[in-house]
This record gives structure tokens, C-alpha cells and sequence, in this order.
């Protein structure tokens, strides 16, 4: 039954945003509730519409026609009808219709609307069949091994002592919960955005320091537009040469200092570089993980610091009894993986593993030609030629190519999970024609929001009413376009709205209004499937098909009925879930 009702207001809606707009028709005076000709009154009679063009002599004849067909019909049954057409009040017409759809939406929203996403789903952006998958890859950070928002505020701690002793910075305090991920930093200006799809950065989401940029400064830094152009966005791995993306959560405790350290020099009116101080920040976290204080803090606590860790043996263990061949590719060191892995799924950790590299220097790994080194049981390297990757041994760095060379896994049937869109997956994906999967732990937050009621009511009736924007745009006179005007600043309130949901600087991570963002740009390019987290995995049976929601192109209608019942309703195998969440 819910369905039928949210097909109906589909199909509604549909109509309500028809590029193609409506003949006109004139509102109830007497009832603003009656609908289109509900109440059977003169006044919800549509008014006459303009006659085609034609030839004078042929109008001629037809008028005469015409006339005459009009005195006979005024006779029928008895009727009476005036000849002259309502004058339509235009300004009444269109409130009427913005009133008979809210209604409509309000009406024909299901009670279960607000319960349809799980956060254990997977999402696929491609056709992916599991039973074709042989052979499973791992990233260790934020993939095998997800962390509390505790290490974000040590990062942050930490990095920002750095600043303070080496570049004689001083600080303020924030919480690094305000920041979200997947921004944009531009280095010249100092400034962090928000970037759609089309490279048009999103009004109201770039800040310098922890304030907000006016929309009419941002223009004028941009030359009269809002738009950066691609050669500043990103090279291949996300860093242009004026801006770069941040891609990962390891990101957060960066762009926060940042964000304080540029408030400290403008609250207190001192003269500075912008693209100095980017510089120096992003120093200030690189200490942190080359001196190895995130390793220290996790190795010393690693029940405060890495989280569902049973999570990651099920899916281990699972993998392996179905005879699935597993490697891990790392950038971390083998000590601290070694640590978190043994806490995580025992001693014998890597019995699951047919192949383990460490500090493989990822995405130089995947182009580079450095070879292979061995470890021996103490970690130290040792100097034999590498002719087998062998189960049970450890090799550090190597490249790509002789890792397809040495095992011959190639093409679609490997599946390899990371956290980094550019530096785990791009390559894999593009190049080399791996599966892939991204890791996105916000996406846990991202449903929880899109399941509240608030979510639900406050996005619907805003595609209502841009479909009404679009449909009605037509009238153009002073009274119309005074509604139009009101409309378009609801919208915009409406817009304000969603976004603040998810965060008040920023928003979502996957949308920009109604656009994508530009990191859900590269993760449907650079991915085949999409998870909070790898546990995510329980849910399904190994010989399970994802198949991604056909979504209509702009000049398609959205007739198909899996855009409500594939890929969200329903988490299949959920009860296997049950005993570890």
C-alpha cells in the first residue's frame, strides 16, 4: 500500500514539473480547497485557449463556422453560456495549485518513508555479482581497522603543539565534530569550500577562518562566478596546483586546524600569507604521522582507539571458510598492523592472508616499479630476490605490476575495499580493471538523517515545489511574479534546511542542493560498491548480485518502480548481523 501512494505522488510530482507546462486554469474564488473543477462552479471552467494561427481568408470562414456552431450549441440542454472567456486571476490561480500540492504531498507521504535506508547496506554504482569474485583485498586504515573521533582529537592536539613550537602560531579552542569530510581547500585565498560535480563551489559553505564568506564576497574573489575551473580542482589524485581535496576522515584534524589557525590571524588583525600558512599546517600533520605519534597512541590503547573489531574477524573468517583468497596493501607499518590485528582477530592473524605488503607507499605502488622486500618474523628487512609472494610472510613496498606478475589476479574477479578514493581505488579501477569498494564511514550519520521525518517532509515538498517553479514560470505578470518571488525564497529556506541537517557548514557529503557533490562525482566513477564499513559484507551471501538503481536521465521519466523497491528497502540476510552488532 505505501508504495502505491509514493507512486502516486511520483507520478504526481511528475506531472507538477512536466517540462511541457499545463493550459491554465482559473482557481475556485469561492473555495481555495476545491481542487480543479471540484466544486462543479463556473469559476474552475479553464479559460479559452488562443487559436493557432492561419491563413486571413480561411480565419475568415472559420469564424463564420465557428459562430455558427456556437448558437447551436448555447441551446443544448437547456444551457446557457456566456461567450466571452473568465478573466483568469492569475495571483489566486497559483496559490490555489501551491496549496492543492502541498496537500497532495502531506497527503501521500507513507508512514514507513522514513525507515527505508539501513546502514548496513551496500550501494552499488555498478553490477557487481559476488559469486564472480574470487579473491578480496584490504587497505588496513579506516577499512580492516576503523577509529574513534578520539584519534581525530589527538591529531589535532598534537599538530597543533607543532604549529605553536615550530611556526609560532597561538590558537583557539574547537570541536573537530563541525568539520566534515571531502572539502575543498583553496590555498591562495585560505579559504574551505564546498565543490559540486560541475565545479561550482556551493553559496553559503565556504568559510575563511571559522566565518562564513558572504556570497557577494566569494563571486568577486572568483571574477563574477562561483565556478573554479579544472585545471585548480584536482590532478589525477585529488591536488591541483591552487586547490586541494580532502578525501579521507584522516582529513578532519587538518582542515580544523587550519580553519583555527587562519581565525587567529585575522581575529587578530595580523597581516599574513595565506599559502604559507597552508603550508606550514599541513607540515604540522605530516609530523604527527611521520614522527609515528598516531601509531604510539593507538599501539598503547587500542581498545579506546579502534572499534568493532569482531566486526572485522566475522568478515575474515567468513570470507576464508567460503575459500575466498584474501592479501592486505597497506601504507602503515607492519609493527603497528601486526599490533592492531592481533587485537583485532588473534596471534594467527595472518593465516587468513595469502599475501600481506606493508608501507607499500600507495598510489606510488601502483605505478611505480620499486621491488618487493621481504620481512622477516622480527620485522627486520631482509635482502633476498623475490620471485613468490608467499602466505605467511610479510613484503614491504613493491609495485603493482609485479604484484599481477607474481599472482596472477587480475581483472574482475579481485574485489579490493580502501578509504581513499584516489589513493586506493582510482588506479585499481581505471588502469587495471579491479572491483572495487570504497569505505565511507559517514554514511552511517548520512542515513540516519535521511531517515528522520523532518528529512522526508522537508525534501519532498521541496522537489514539489521546484517542480512548481519550473511549471509556472510561464506567468509573468506583477502578481505572479511576486508568488514566484516568495516560492523561490522558500526554496531556498528549504535548501537551508536539508543541509543543516547533516552539518551546519557544509551539509551533506553527496549533495550540493540538488547536485552531486564532486567527491560523489569520483566515487561513482572510482567505485563499484559503496559501505559504512566492511562489516557491511555480513549481510550478503557470497553468490549475491548488487544491482544498481536505474536512475532516470534528465530526459527520462521516472517510471520504473525499483527506484523505491531496489537497492535500500531491504537489507537481505540482516539476521546474520544479529550476533555481532
Amino acid at each position: 500500500m505505501s508504495l502505491q501512494r509514493v507512486g502516486g505522488l511520483g507520478r504526481s510530482l511528475w506531472q507538477g514539473g512536466s517540462r511541457t507546462p499545463a493550459a491554465p486554469r482559473s482557481a475556485c474564488t469561492a473555495d481555495p480547497s476545491c481542487g480543479d473543477g471540484a466544486c462543479g462552479s463556473s469559476c474552475c471552467t479553464p479559460p479559452a485557449l488562443p487559436p493557432p494561427p492561419t491563413h486571413p481568408a480561411a480565419a475568415s470562414r472559420l469564424q463564420r463556422a465557428g459562430k455558427a456552431r456556437s448558437e447551436e450549441a448555447l441551446n443544448v440542454s437547456g444551457r446557457s453560456f456566456s461567450s466571452t472567456a473568465l478573466k483568469v486571476e492569475q495571483k489566486s490561480y497559483l496559490w490555489a495549485r501551491y496549496s492543492e500540492m502541498k496537500r497532495l504531498v502531506h497527503d501521500l507521504i507513507p508512514p514507513g518513508v522514513c525507515n527505508l535506508l539501513n546502514s548496513s547496506t551496500i550501494y552499488a554504482n555498478n553490477e557487481v555479482s559476488l559469486s564472480e569474485v574470487d579473491i578480496y583485498g584490504f587497505d588496513y586504515d579506516y577499512t580492516l581497522a576503523l577509529y574513534s573521533n578520539a584519534l581525530d582529537a589527538m591529531i589535532y592536539t598534537t599538530a597543533r603543539d607543532f604549529l605553536i613550537e615550530h611556526f609560532k602560531v597561538k590558537h583557539s579552542s574547537v570541536n573537530t565534530n563541525t568539520m566534515s569530510q571531502v572539502h575543498f581547500c583553496c590555498a591562495q585565498q585560505g579559504l574551505l569550500m564546498k565543490i559540486d560535480a560541475f565545479h561550482y563551489i556551493q553559496l553559503g559553505t565556504v568559510y575563511r577562518g571559522l566565518n562564513a564568506v558572504p556570497d557577494e564576497e566569494v563571486l568577486k574573489l572568483y571574477e563574477g562566478t562561483h565556478h573554479v575551473p579544472l585545471n585548480q580542482v584536482s590532478g589525477f589524485y585529488g591536488k591541483g596546483p591552487n586547490v586541494k581535496q580532502f578525501m579521507d576522515v584522516f582529513s578532519l584534524p587538518e582542515m580544523t586546524l587550519l580553519a583555527v589557525a587562519n581565525d587567529y590571524f585575522i581575529s587578530n588583525d595580523i597581516e599574513y600569507e595565506p599559502v604559507h600558512l597552508y603550508r606550514d599546517v599541513s607540515e604540522a600533520i605530516g609530523m604527527v604521522h611521520i614522527k609515528g605519534y598516531m601509531y604510539k597512541w593507538i599501539m598503547e590503547d587500542l581498545e579506546k582507539y579502534i572499534l568493532r573489531g569482531e566486526e572485522t574477524y566475522a568478515v575474515l573468517h567468513r570470507l576464508v571458510s567460503h575459500g575466498k583468497k584474501l592479501f592486505l596493501i597497506t601504507n602503515s607499518p607492519f609493527s603497528f598492523v601486526d599490533k592492531g590485528m592481533r587485537y583485532m582477530v588473534g596471534k594467527d592473524w595472518r593465516d587468513f592472508f595469502d599475501v600481506v605488503i606493508v608501507q607499500a607507499d600507495k598510489p606510488h605502488f601502483f605505478n611505480d616499479a620499486k621491488p618487493f622486500r621481504r620481512l622477516d618474523s622480527q620485522g627486520d628487512l631482509q635482502w633476498d630476490k623475490i620471485n613468490n609472494l608467499e602466505k605467511g610472510q610479510v613484503y614491504k613496498q613493491g609495485n603493482l605490476f609485479d604484484f599481477l606478475r607474481l599472482t596472477g589476479w587480475r581483472g574482475s574477479k579481485v574485489l579490493y575495499f580502501g578509504d581513499h578514493l584516489y589513493s586506493d581505488l582510482a588506479d585499481l579501477m581505471l588502469r587495471h580493471g579491479w572491483r572495487t569498494g570504497a569505505i565511507v564511514p559517514e554514511l552511517e550519520l548520512e542515513t540516519k538523517v535521511v531517515n528522520t521525518e523532518q528529512y522526508a517532509q522537508s525534501l519532498t515538498w521541496l522537489q514539489a515545489l521546484t517542480g512548481l517553479l519550473e511549471r509556472m514560470q510561464m506567468y509573468r505578470d506583477p502578481g505572479s511574479r511576486e508568488v514566484l518571488q516568495e516560492w523561490l525564497k522558500e526554496r531556498e529556506e528549504l535548501r537551508a534546511r536539508t543541509k543543516n541537517l547533516f552539518n551546519p557548514q557544509f551539509g551533506s557529503i553527496f549533495r550540493t542542493c540538488h547536485n552531486p557533490t564532486y567527491f560523489s562525482r569520483r566515487l561513482c566513477r572510482f567505485s563499484d560498491l559503496y559501505m559504512a564499513s566492511i562489516s557491511c559484507l555480513l549481510n550478503y551471501d557470497l553468490s549475491y548480485t548488487f544491482y544498481p538503481r536505474r536512475t532516470p536521465l534528465q530526459h527520462e521519466a521516472p517510471l520504473w518502480m525499483d527506484q523505491l523497491c531496489t537497492g535500500c528497502m531491504k537489507t537481505p540476510f540482516l539476521e546474520e548481523m544479529a550476533h555481532i552488532r
